[in-house]
């Protein structure tokens, strides 16, 4: 069908290495810094420590096999473009469908983590931070919707005010890190770590989503190695210095470990420490989830552009050059899923893992097809093959919340296998 007047032919090109580096660390370090340290810490007390140490190392692999894929062949999917052009339409359209499982058990999951932060310093009931999740998430998707200049002009802005904050409050708790902290290592035995590191991947999950904008670079070749290289480097150095402090200062012991950052600013600043902090959690959770919309959408806009979703969802608006359709059906499931949580009373732990299942079930995925389609020698080319075995170690830890993400998973299959190609 031929375009009418003012109508655009395909996504624009506008990302550089500046917009890649911030929407790298906000899709990486955004969500996973406030909650997970917490949550791991009282998985396996100091001996998680080890677990985010493996996974600051391993998250190099990832992140070198989605960047290189993408400078390699760039377009609009990311993993699911890598699975379409490895292993056809069965396994690209189970790939599509875990993206979504990814991003609808994890958006909701993340932004009732903002909320708790809220209720933190101000009397929040349950029901309110179920609105404060759904204001995030509508926020996110109507800065979307506008374009993804947009979007990533908001994510460097972002960015700077994280790392400042991040910083300050590690360099400010530092003082009152304690060696006592740190003993007994192994408080619930060295299985504890298996599960902490379940938990922890979710915190480096994110390095797969610019390669789903990747069709969107102006100099993809050039611009992928830069920006993956400082993303890796500053990411997990913060990682590190806030898992630390989180351990050394006994922060996690108080909220059910979801709100460690908040404990440590109050321990240092007082009430305002953590009424300042609560307020900043919102602010990242909201650059995280931006950051998230902007790949899930051209997910799903790659996807039904093949068939493998309905059709309908392939649509680019003209004056926008975003995806509108997919990203309006993403939301739209979204908020279901917020309203389920709340139904149900999933806590966000057990939400954080469910959605790890989907994710590093696509992790397998795309590291197979950097096995399969890279041709990098020497140590280059092991690296696709250390992330698939971290992801497949992932898997068992995950436990029977794994079993959120499989039905979905063969759903997929069937769909693409099936009816993808009609």
């Amino acid at each position: 069908m031929a375009e009418g007047p003012g109508e655009v032919s395909g996504l624009r090109k506008v990302i550089t290495v500046r917009h890649a580096v911030a929407i790298y660390i906000s899709s990486v370090l955004g969500a996973g810094i406030l909650v997970i340290p917490g949550l791991a810490a009282r998985t396996a007390g100091p001996a998680s420590l080890l677990a985010w140490a493996f996974l600051s190392v391993a998250s190099y692999p990832f992140a070198f096999t989605f960047s290189s894929l993408s400078a390699r062949k760039p377009e609009s999917g990311g993993i699911y473009s890598f699975a379409k052009e490895s292993f056809g339409r069965g396994i690209s359209s189970m790939t599509a469908w875990l993206f979504v499982a990814w991003v609808v058990l994890g958006a909701p999951a993340i932004t009732l983590a903002a909320g708790s932060y809220l209720a933190y310093a101000f009397p929040i009931s349950g029901p309110e931070v179920f609105v404060v999740a759904a204001g995030i998430l509508l926020s996110a998707y109507g800065v979307n919707l506008r374009g993804i200049r947009l979007s990533g002009r908001v994510q460097v802005a972002m960015v700077v005010a994280m790392v400042g904050i991040l910083s300050l409050g590690v360099v400010a708790s530092s003082p009152r890190v304690s060696a006592s902290n740190f003993s007994p290592l192994f408080p619930d035995g060295f299985a504890s770590v298996g599960v902490a590191s379940a938990l922890i991947v979710w915190s480096y999950l994110g390095y797969e989503n610019v390669s789903n904008i990747a069709e969107e670079f102006k100099d993809p070749k050039r611009d992928f190695g830069r920006s993956v290289t400082f993303s890796v480097v500053l990411i997990s150095a913060l990682y590190m210095a806030v898992a630390f402090t989180v351990v050394g200062t006994g922060a996690y012991a108080s909220g059910g470990g979801v709100t460690p950052f908040a404990e440590m600013m109050s321990n240092v600043f007082g009430t305002y420490g953590g009424v300042a902090v609560s307020i900043l959690a919102v602010i990242i959770i909201f650059s995280t989830v931006n950051a998230y919309t902007a790949g899930m959408g051209r997910v799903v806009y790659a996807a039904a552009s093949d068939g493998n979703l309905p059709r309908f969802l392939a649509k680019v608006d003209p004056k926008s050059g975003v995806p509108r359709r997919a990203l309006l059906a993403l939301l739209a499931m979204i908020m279901v899923s917020l309203t389920v949580y709340y139904l149900a009373g999933v806590d966000v732990q057990s939400a954080f893992l469910a959605t790890s299942g989907a994710a590093v079930l696509t992790y397998v995925v795309g590291s197979a097809s950097g096995i399969r389609l890279l041709s990098a020698r020497g140590v280059r080319r092991v690296l696709p093959w250390v992330s698939l075995l971290v992801s497949v170690i992932t898997l068992p830890f995950i436990g029977p919340l794994l079993a959120a993400s499989l039905p979905v998973a063969v759903a997929g299959f069937i769909y693409g296998h099936f009816r993808g190609g009609r």
